[in-house]
């Protein structure tokens, strides 16, 4: 007897899936004018592979956001397009995805923060939280940032910098992740 398929199931992609998704890229949930637009440092395999920004189990991204205040409740991956109603957004630095972000060269970051100026100047989001230290200080050639508000903004866009939601990221708990995002909820409100 086959066993019935759990249609609210998160979708998990096999091995084959997630090598297919190698250098592949995902669309932004971006809109003009948003309030905090989050940008990763780039989509890894399994985003790739689902079409879901920060989709792998383990990921903290969408814990922290609701722990933070940023969501009513917990959204999954699939739920993404809801953050636009909150006047949220996702892009990332570099669109191509990857297993991990190391192995993105220092001239990709750099190229991938010019496209995300662009893209901010388009945009226009009242904050652009760069999730992601190394990334940020790499391609924006800022080696003595830190996590927080920084003093130079994209325009009229503040940029803050918060950690790196990732599993794989152990400075940080969850709890302090969330915190981190909290303070820079209280800053937008």
């Amino acid at each position: 007897m086959q066993t019935p398929r759990d249609d609210t199931a998160p979708f998990r992609p096999n091995a084959a899936q997630l090598a297919a998704a190698q250098d592949a890229t995902i669309p932004d949930v971006a809109a003009p004018g948003l309030r905090v637009l989050f940008c990763g440092i780039n989509p890894g395999l399994w985003s790739g592979a689902t079409g879901h920004h920060f989709a792998r189990p383990g990921n903290r991204f969408w814990p922290a956001l609701h722990r933070s205040g940023f969501a009513p409740r917990l959204l999954r991956p699939d739920e993404q397009g809801d953050l636009l109603a909150l006047g949220l957004g996702i892009t990332n630095v570099v669109a191509r995805t990857s297993a991990k972000a190391d192995e993105l060269s220092r001239a990709e970051l750099r190229e991938g923060g010019a496209a995300l100026a662009e893209r901010v100047a388009t945009l226009r989001p009242r904050v652009l939280a760069v999730l992601g230290i190394g990334a940020y200080r790499t391609a924006f050639g800022k080696p003595r940032a830190v996590v927080g508000r920084q003093p130079e903004g994209l325009g009229d866009t503040e940029v803050w910098v918060l950690p790196n939601p990732s599993g794989l990221n152990a400075h940080y708990t969850l709890d302090a992740l969330a915190a981190e995002f909290r303070t820079l909820r209280e800053a937008v409100e």
